[in-house]
């Protein structure tokens, strides 16, 4: 009887590993960022590489993306093993939107009111996300830009009152006018990753640091 209970306790518990585990292992993580920084363009190179789908369309027109969208189970492998993601495309967070920022991409009135009020309602969406339902932060900033603006450090700040994981990554690195080293110098306190999503350059290393970071 010793054996088989034993055995039976042996099954328990790995099973129970096993069960916990599964709980465990899938992790929601966010991209954030300014709007137009590239983050679905991210989200569509993580989700094409690891499972041939794409999250959303990807446009140069500001605020395209005015609702958070979910792939499930990206698993990505890095040194034999496995980590497994949701992936949350958010809206770009800013702190105003207005419609005839819209008029300068060939809309009209009505069409650019109605995409402001998405956008501002999509802005609040991406802040509940922040607050209540992710894992960890992925931080995407355009490489083009002045990093250090207002809504930036206050995003920035939001993460690490919550105690997030989280990284930066300094996006179109493809671009002659790319300057990494000013966002690194903007939030020091972060590792910055440079990349470019639009032609997949250094996503290894971006997969490297998901896995360190969120596995």
């Amino acid at each position: 009887m010793g054996l088989f209970a034993d055995l039976r306790d042996s099954i328990s518990t790995v099973t129970a590993k096993l069960f916990a585990g599964s709980e465990e292992e899938t992790k929601r993580i966010g991209i954030y960022g300014p709007p137009n920084a590239g983050k679905t363009t991210l989200a569509n190179r993580i989700a094409r590489d690891w499972t041939g789908d794409a999250v959303g369309p990807e446009s140069h027109v500001p605020h395209e993306t005015r609702r958070a969208r979910r792939k499930e189970n990206v698993e990505i492998e890095r040194n034999g093993s496995t980590v497994s993601i949701d992936i949350v495309d958010t809206p770009g967070v800013t702190t105003k939107v207005d419609y005839e920022d819209f008029l300068e991409h060939d809309m009209d009135a009505d069409d650019a009111k109605r995409r402001s009020r998405e956008a501002t309602e999509g802005v609040a969406e991406a802040m509940h996300w922040l607050r209540e339902d992710v894992d960890g932060v992925i931080y995407v900033l355009d490489s083009t830009e002045d990093p250090f603006t207002q809504v930036n450090t206050m995003l920035i700040g939001i993460i690490e009152s919550q105690d997030l994981p989280v990284l930066i990554l300094a996006n179109k690195t493809d671009l002659d006018d790319s300057n990494i080293q000013r966002i690194r110098n903007a939030f020091p306190q972060h590792e910055t990753i440079p990349l470019s999503a639009l032609e997949g350059s250094n996503m290894d290393e971006v997969y490297d640091k998901i896995a360190s970071k969120f596995g």
